[in-house]
C-alpha cells in the first residue's frame, strides 16, 4: 500500500539521491560468485564486518570450485567473527557445490535458480540480480523496511508487502538506486532508536510513522 502522494515520492527520490551521491553496494567483491558469498555472509551482521573477513576467504576460495573443496572447519575459522558463522559455513559449502553441479560453476542469472540455492532468499537474490547482473531490483533489508514504512513510501506489515509497495511507488529505473539511498538514510540519519529528524532532508515530507 502506498500512502505518500506521487509528487512527494518524487521529492523523496530527488532529495535522497542528492543527499547520498555515494549510495551504492558497500560490500567488497571481485566476481559475481564473491558478491553472492558476501551477501550471504551479510545476513544479521554489518557489511563492514563482512568486508573484514572476505579478503582472507577469497584469497583461499575465490570461486565455487575452491570454496566447495574447503574443509568446513577451515571456512568456519575464517568467518568466525561474524554472526551465525556455523550455519553460514554450511550454506556456503552447499551453495558452492550446487553451483558446480547444476550451473557449471557460474552464478545463475535468474531468480528461481538463485533462490533454489542453499541459504539464498529473495533479498539475497535481489541484491545479486541488481549488483551482479544490472537488473533493477529493490532488496528489502531492515533499513529499507524501517525507513520506507516510517517515512510513508509504503504502509506494509512485512518485507514482501514493502517490496511490492516500493515497486509501485518508485519508477522502475530508480529501484536499485533508491534501495541504496534508503539504506544509507537508515544508517546515517533515520536510525532505528532515534531518527535525526532535524538533519533529515525529507523532514517536511515524512509521514513520521512510528517504526
Amino acid at each position: 500500500m502506498i500512502i505518500m502522494k506521487k509528487k512527494d515520492v518524487e521529492k523523496v527520490i530527488e532529495r535522497l539521491t542528492g543527499a547520498y551521491p555515494d549510495a551504492g553496494c558497500a560490500l567488497d567483491y571481485g566476481t559475481r560468485f564473491q558478491l553472492l558469498v558476501s551477501v550471504m555472509l551479510s545476513a544479521q551482521t554489518t557489511d563492514a564486518s563482512v568486508n573484514r573477513v572476505t579478503p582472507a576467504l577469497f584469497a583461499k576460495a575465490p570461486d565455487a570450485a575452491a570454496m566447495a573443496a574447503m574443509p568446513e572447519e577451515e571456512l568456519q575459522d575464517i568467518i568466525r567473527s561474524i554472526g551465525l558463522y556455523k550455519n553460514k559455513s554450511k550454506n556456503l559449502l552447499a551453495m558452492s557445490r550446487q553451483i558446480l553441479e547444476r550451473f557449471e560453476g557460474e552464478v545463475p542469472s535468474d531468480r528461481a535458480s538463485l533462490e533454489s540455492l542453499p541459504g539464498v532468499g529473495r533479498k539475497t537474490a535481489n541484491v545479486v540480480l541488481a549488483e551482479g547482473f544490472g537488473e533493477q531490483q529493490i532488496a528489502v533489508d531492515t533499513h529499507v523496511f524501517r525507513v520506507a514504512n516510517r517515512i510513508g513510501l509504503t504502509c506494509a506489515k512485512n518485507v514482501s508487502e514493502t517490496e511490492s509497495g516500493l515497486q509501485k511507488a518508485i519508477p522502475e529505473d530508480k529501484w536499485t538506486l533508491m534501495h541504496h539511498c534508503l539504506i544509507f538514510h537508515g544508517r546515517r540519519c533515520c536510525h532505528a532508536r532515534g531518527p535525526n529528524c532535524t538533519a533529515c532532508p525529507i523532514n517536511d515530507i515524512c509521514e513520521k510513522n512510528g517504526l
